[in-house]
């Protein structure tokens, strides 16, 4: 394991996981973001209660928020950092967390690297853990840059694969601006001209853009963001279930019930009792 500390609590930290020290992946602090390469078959994770099989050459990520627990693990490779590291909120919208690589999608991003991107991820990784060894005043900006090029990398697989090659840059800032907007009011605003107003279009207009162009409707993303909340209140609090709802901003527990059925399959209730019973332990 590499681990940068900086004087001003900037953080990296990159590593090799496999069974033997899996429990890393469960460690996460505040204002975290992290990257998953995984490097061997066979990987399962249950991300917020819901199980994963990861092939090989996939890439996860995650953020703070996540819950992850470890199913079977062969082989992967970590890179974890927070903000104050890099401050990707402020000076990089299009592969920070106002990107689409972090918050602001209700689907975990799961991008695959081609076989001949490959080449590029190994050699990156490499310089990555070289300039670990250096210990001059330029090793974080070193650090920082190589991180902004995985970061760059991985945005445009998400791009070719999950939006589009033909996507304009208003396009992919709409919604991405869409994607960040729900990240902050997904608790209080369920309706897609909620968002639509906020984003001076209409929700007729919104929608074609996504239908065009991205592979989850506005109505899918926050719903799924909704949902992917939910799951983690109730895997992970001691809240009832009727808080959890209020909190999700449901007038009536009834409401949410419903909501979450209609996604899920059975109810809060049901899916909190078969999580007790260890579904998700290993």
């Amino acid at each position: 394991m590499l681990q940068f500390q900086g004087a001003a609590q900037e953080y990296l930290r990159l590593a090799e996981i496999d069974k033997r020290n899996c429990k890393l992946l469960r460690e996460s602090s505040k204002k975290t973001l992290t990257l998953l390469w995984f490097t061997g078959e066979g990987n399962q994770l249950a991300i917020d209660g819901v199980p994963h099989q990861l092939k090989k050459n996939q890439i996860l990520c995650l953020t703070e928020f996540h819950k992850v627990e470890s199913l079977a693990i062969t082989q992967l490779r970590m890179v974890r950092f927070n903000r104050a590291f890099y401050c990707i909120l402020d000076h990089d919208p299009q592969v920070g967390c106002r990107g689409v690589l972090f918050f602001g999608a209700s689907q975990l991003p799961i991008l695959d690297i081609p076989e001949a991107e490959l080449e590029k991820f190994s050699i990156l990784w490499q310089m990555f853990t070289m300039e670990f060894k250096s210990r001059d005043n330029l090793q974080i900006e070193m650090l920082q840059m190589m991180l902004k090029r995985l970061l760059i990398l991985c945005t445009r697989l998400h791009k070719e694969q999950h939006m589009g090659t033909q996507v304009d840059k208003g396009t992919a800032d709409l919604i991405r601006d869409f994607n960040f907007l729900v990240e902050q009011h997904f608790k209080t605003k369920h309706g897609v001209a909620e968002y639509a107003e906020l984003l001076h279009k209409s929700p007729k207009t919104l929608a074609n853009y996504f239908s065009k162009y991205y592979d989850q409707s506005p109505i899918q993303i926050i719903q799924g963001r909704l949902m992917m909340e939910a799951r983690r209140l109730l895997l992970y609090s001691d809240k009832a279930i009727k808080e959890i709802a209020y909190e999700l901003g449901f007038d009536t527990l009834q409401a949410f019930s419903r909501f979450f059925k209609g996604k899920e399959g059975f109810s809060p209730k049901e899916f909190k009792v078969n999580a007790q019973k260890g579904i998700f332990d290993n």
